[in-house]
């Protein structure tokens, strides 16, 4: 039999930190504790790629508290990761040395590509998917994955600098948004995803392809939207995972919180108040998604990143 290990994962990404610890056997990752803190370390990050003081000791203060947690519960390994932010930083070395300055732990600052790699390994272990046909979505919060393949093997991988935190900078909508921010957000999702995705993707999905092919989304965005979706005021993963959400699930949230001032967003059951602003990004992306390479729904996954760096070892 193989041998059951608790292991730790923290996940430095652009909008927030997060902590996993996990019982790992063999293929089987079992989620014993999971915590995260919003520090959007890519605030103000995308006109000169410097990340700003105050958000690298945000982003340490998380760290070493998830540290902390980590220890306490006994995990055999800690894996500190980080992703978009930090791999396009000038001064990426200065997160570096102040994560491991509070953790003692050396930080690992992986490609688009491994990023990719361990969503299509976390997602792919759950049992409920094993062998089927999916097209995984990640939207980050400054970069977005997309994965195809089959069982435990990918034959399509691709990460795009674009996510809802590089997004909202890149964009900047009025509060509340204009119905011509709407458009105009829609108009540059349709015009990347045209030039930088659809082309390499389509040739996996033609001749019944699609057909037979599960669109799974994974990360923030896709877990606030199952959320919204069933009134969830916490995270419960029980609840979320395997939510399916039409197009037109997708498109109507998509309307109603682009109709919204901020404010008004941060009231709404099952969205955090600190990801009212990204949320805006994060829909649109799922809904230009769907709707340029034609899928009619989404299946939600709370596994991805993380699950994927646990089971590497």
């Amino acid at each position: 039999m193989t041998q059951t290990t608790r292991r730790a994962v923290i996940d430095v990404g652009t909008n927030s930190v997060k902590l996993l610890v996990a019982s790992v056997q063999g293929q089987t990752v079992e989620p014993l504790l999971e915590k995260g803190e919003q520090t959007r370390l890519g605030q103000g990050f995308y006109e000169t790629h410097v990340l700003q003081p105050a958000a690298i000791h945000q982003t340490a203060q998380a760290v070493a508290d998830f540290t902390t947690l980590a220890t306490q519960w006994e995990a055999a390994t800690v894996r500190l990761i980080a992703t978009s932010a930090a791999r396009d930083a000038k001064n990426q070395q200065e997160l570096v040395c102040a994560l491991h300055a509070v953790s003692g732990l050396t930080v690992e600052v992986i490609s688009g590509q491994q990023e990719a790699e361990w969503v299509f390994r976390g997602v792919a272990a759950d049992p409920k998917l094993r062998g089927r046909r999916v097209l995984i979505l990640d939207v980050g919060g400054g970069s977005t994955e997309f994965i195809y393949g089959e069982g435990l093997h990918h034959t399509f991988q691709k990460s795009v600098p674009m996510g809802s935190v590089r997004l909202l900078e890149t964009l900047r909508p009025l509060d509340p948004p204009s119905l011509a921010d709407l458009a105009g957000c829609r108009s540059w999702l349709h015009s990347f995803f045209g030039r930088e995705v659809t082309p390499a993707l389509e040739p996996f999905l033609r001749d019944g392809g699609r057909a037979s092919t599960q669109l799974v989304g994974t990360g923030g965005t896709a877990t606030i939207l199952a959320r919204m979706a069933g009134r969830l005021r916490e995270f419960d993963r029980e609840q979320i995972d395997g939510t399916r959400l039409t197009r037109q699930q997708i498109l109507d949230w998509m309307v109603h919180l682009w109709s919204l001032s901020l404010a008004s967003r941060k009231k709404i059951v099952g969205l955090p108040s600190k990801r009212a602003d990204v949320i805006l990004m994060g829909t649109a992306i799922y809904e230009a998604v769907m709707e340029q390479i034609d899928f009619a729904e989404l299946s939600v996954s709370t596994r991805g990143l993380r699950f994927g760096a646990l089971l590497e070892g």
